[in-house]
């Protein structure tokens, strides 16, 4: 299940992301951590050339995320 703008594709119950430090989720084939807590929170994982890329929260929900590599 893909979420994208807090919603479920394909399912009416909105999900926000994780917000405990060190959660994992997935999107675009790639995992991302959450680093930091509170307004400094970003989500870190690599891009397909294996650099790093950091996301915020709103990223991510644009991107589309899951909890599973799906």
């Amino acid at each position: 299940m893909t979420y994208r703008d807090g919603a479920a594709d394909g399912d009416a119950e909105t999900a926000e992301l994780p917000t405990t430090p060190c959660s994992v989720v997935w999107s675009g084939g790639h995992s991302f951590v959450l680093e930091g807590a509170g307004g400094r929170a970003r989500w870190a994982g690599v891009d397909d050339r294996g650099r790093a890329r950091f996301l915020t929260d709103a990223e991510l929900q644009r991107r589309g995320w899951s909890h599973d590599r799906g």
